[in-house]
């Protein structure tokens, strides 16, 4: 059955380019993403994954962990970083899983028969601290992932986990939020927002992002 948002992240052990890792014991108490790749030396999943080494600290400023996966081996995967630092002029600072049994790709669904009864689909998943999956993406194998939207989502569940927002469509980290619904009484929402808010209905009233 396929994962859901909400589902506890299936936990696994398998072979990296940075050796043994069980899943749940190498996340810790970090955010995750985990995302896959449709097999090494693929054009697209180079970009990707010189993309990801360059965002190492904007990874680490939130707390999160990266971690791939394609479906060939160890040895096929330090070759193909030796290439990945090399075109991308960076250096790969995260495990690559090889996935020659589909294990782990079982597991998450990745692979998708219409697709390729093979290789895995450009899959990514979020990952929260207690191991559950928040975010769901599938990308067709042509075209790149978007990291800049990746990073922006993360800071949207950090952000919505710690107050009592939802972000709006097109929210970038600093703008305006919205309080959810379910909180109406006056003085708790004065408490939580003492910046004030602008009801522009009674069920949408933006407010200044707290944590700013």
């Amino acid at each position: 059955m396929a994962l859901r948002l909400g589902d506890l992240a299936p936990d696994f052990e398998q072979d990296s380019s940075e050796g043994r890792i069980r899943f749940h014991d190498w996340l810790g108490e970090s955010w995750g993403v985990l995302f896959s790749h449709p097999a090494d030396y693929t054009p697209v999943c180079t970009t990707e994954l010189g993309l990801t080494a360059k965002l190492k600290d904007e990874f680490a400023r939130r707390g999160v962990k990266a971690i791939a996966l394609s479906v060939d081996g160890v040895e096929s995967h330090k070759g193909w970083i030796q290439d990945i630092n090399e075109t991308q002029s960076t250096t790969v600072n995260f495990p690559i899983l090889a996935d020659g049994d589909r294990k782990v790709s079982q597991l998450y669904d990745m692979i998708h028969p219409n697709a390729n009864e093979t290789l895995t689909v450009r899959s990514l998943f979020v990952i929260d601290p207690k191991k559950k999956v928040r975010l769901i993406i599938t990308y067709p194998a042509s075209t790149g992932r978007n990291f800049n939207e990746i990073l922006r989502v993360i800071d949207s569940l950090q952000l919505t986990d710690n107050h009592s927002v939802a972000t709006p469509g097109n929210w970038q980290d600093g703008d305006d939020v919205v309080i959810v619904p379910s909180l109406k009484d006056e003085a708790v929402i004065r408490e939580k927002f003492p910046k004030g808010y602008k009801a522009v209905r009674p069920y949408l009233r933006l407010t200044p992002q707290p944590n700013k």
